[in-house]
């Protein structure tokens, strides 16, 4: 059977071609002689009227129903009727045994919202377009994720900017949301759009900015003392949007980028060993979203980012660190505690206080002004981030602690205890022995310290290749390669004369002791070979005679 159209199309043909009667009409097409007429009438089927369901049984309780709901207008909002309430009420004072719980909840949804709206306590849900202007306001929102961290799946958090005229959006994603997440958040986006809005940024009312909320007041907030800093450092007003779903939508546009961000780049969950690889890896989803236009744009992102971006106010030129600022003292394992999770520190400041700036994704320790520690910052509790550079003194005096290490553990698993560093280690305690050897290879790792990986590297295997097992030696050839590479000192001279700078590294400080005790089989099996003639015992064969005869003559005369 088609549709209604066509069966209305249908009649009014048969009568104007054939010039048939509404009975005969009616009895071809299978219909009453009433949908005839209105064939005839318009060549637009009629509406459907929606069935008007009743309910006989609640009629009788309807007013009751309609007193509770208007008492509601002035009861507080946590101790209004619901639609159980109302059933029970309507079970004990008016015996309404025979209601169910559908029945009374589907009415009292509907009579609710008509009683406030006569009440002027309700206004119809209308969204009115909005016309931002270039350069002026943006939205900020944080959005949770999931990543397959180093083969674990984590809980993460993405910082989303987006500006407002263009729909250009920075994100960044942190292992939280708290304020040096927030803070570090802005000063990326900021870096990245190359200013900072005009007029105002929106925001839902986290915690990282809002201590309260003023209630009673427009759009009042108790802020963050640190929050007002930052933002007064940087120039722009806060705009802070309702609290729920009716502020979400006051700041639509970065709620929809956050989804549509997550469904489009981090589905399915993206694997990565860092946070830093990832953010790396979502500049260039950016930078390729340009060439995408929004719905409702004339022009892509990427030209309406490149009008406004000259609108913007510039930035500060003095930079803002958006950690958080503590005073912890490093412990006698030459840690400090921050959040539950220790980091490592050099050994020197074991029982002072040091400055940390707990970032969003790293931990900065100060001794002074001076940096001495960062560490990537641990999102779990109760972990801890060492550096086997941070102990190496204290190696130096105590070299049987090293095997068992924790930072030697966490060393050879970050791959900065390389297999050339076990080489020698190896190869050190082959000739000086477990302690002195420890001791050898400390001071090689100490190299590091005012040496590239790479030269300490080099040098490493050159002293291996002729047997040579101490620190001084791989200092020498480590030095001797940053020369050849560089060029610099006395490497400008070897450059200009390259067969000279070839039998020049062909030299190497070995001591003959080392060489035996590392290989004998091979250093006897290199040296010359003896052509000196066998030496004869004929003289000591005559010897022998003579003193048997002296022996007897003095024998005789006694």
């Amino acid at each position: 059977m088609g549709s209604r159209v066509e069966l209305f199309a249908a009649i009014r043909r048969d009568a104007r071609v054939e010039e048939l009667s509404i009975r005969a009409l009616a009895t071809r097409h299978g219909v009453h002689r009433r949908t005839v007429r209105q064939a005839l009438a318009s060549a637009t089927p009629p509406a459907r009227k929606p069935p008007t369901r009743s309910a006989p049984r609640l009629d009788p309780f309807k007013d009751a129903i309609d007193g509770m709901l208007r008492a509601d207008l002035d009861a507080p909002r946590k101790q209004r009727h619901t639609a159980t309430r109302i059933l029970a009420r309507l079970i004990d004072e008016h015996a309404a045994t025979d209601l169910s719980y559908s029945t009374v909840r589907d009415y009292v949804r509907i009579r609710r919202a008509q009683i406030d709206l006569e009440a002027g306590r309700r206004v119809e849900d209308v969204f009115i377009a909005q016309d931002h202007a270039p350069g002026q306001e943006a939205e900020v929102d944080f959005g949770e994720v999931y990543v397959m961290l180093g083969g674990v799946k984590t809980k993460c958090h993405m910082f989303v900017f987006w500006l407002s005229h263009s729909g250009k959006a920075i994100h960044r994603v942190y292992p939280t949301q708290g304020q040096e997440a927030f803070l570090e958040g802005h000063i990326e986006a900021f870096e990245a759009i190359g200013g900072v809005p005009t007029k105002h940024i929106k925001y839902d009312n986290l915690t990282a900015a809002v201590a309260a909320v003023l209630h009673g007041r427009d759009r009042q907030r108790d802020e963050n003392a640190r929050w007002v800093l930052f933002r007064s450092h940087y120039g722009f007003d806060p705009f802070y949007c309702q609290p729920g779903i009716t502020g979400a939508h006051e700041k639509g546009g970065v709620e929809g980028a956050v989804g549509w961000f997550r469904r489009n780049h981090l589905t399915p969950m993206p694997q990565v060993d860092t946070l830093d690889e990832l953010n790396e890896q979502i500049k260039v989803w950016e930078a390729a979203d340009e060439q995408r236009r929004i719905t409702g744009h004339l022009n892509r992102i990427g030209d309406d980012f490149a009008a406004e971006q000259l609108l913007l106010r510039p930035l500060p030129v003095e930079a803002f660190d958006p950690g958080l600022v503590l005073h912890p003292r490093v412990d006698r394992s030459s840690m400090v505690t921050v959040r539950m999770v220790r980091y490592s520190v050099p050994a020197r400041l074991i029982g002072h206080r040091v400055r940390v700036s707990l970032r969003a994704s790293e931990v900065v320790v100060f001794d002074g002004r001076r940096v001495v520690a960062v560490h990537p910052r641990i999102a779990a509790r109760a972990g801890c981030q060492l550096v086997l550079d941070h102990y190496l003194e204290v190696l130096r005096y105590k070299p049987g602690a090293l095997p068992g290490s924790t930072a030697l553990a966490q060393a050879r698993s970050a791959g900065v205890f390389t297999s050339e560093h076990e080489a020698f280690w190896a190869a050190s305690r082959k000739v000086n022995g477990d302690t002195e050897g420890t001791r050898e290879l400390v001071d090689v790792l100490l190299l590091h310290r005012s040496m590239t990986a790479d030269q300490v590297t080099a040098g490493i295997t050159a002293a291996l290749s002729v047997g040579a097992v101490t620190a001084d030696v791989v200092a020498v050839e480590a030095r001797r390669h940053a020369t050849a590479t560089t060029g610099d000192g006395g490497g400008a001279g070897l450059d200009r004369h390259p067969a000279e700078h070839g039998a020049v590294r062909e030299q190497r400080v070995v001591s003959l002791t080392q060489r035996r005790l590392t290989d004998p089989a091979a250093v006897i099996a290199g040296l010359p070979p003896d052509t000196r003639p066998i030496p004869s015992v004929a003289a000591y064969d005559e010897l022998l005679p003579r003193r048997r005869t002296e022996v007897q003559v003095k024998a005789s005369t006694s």
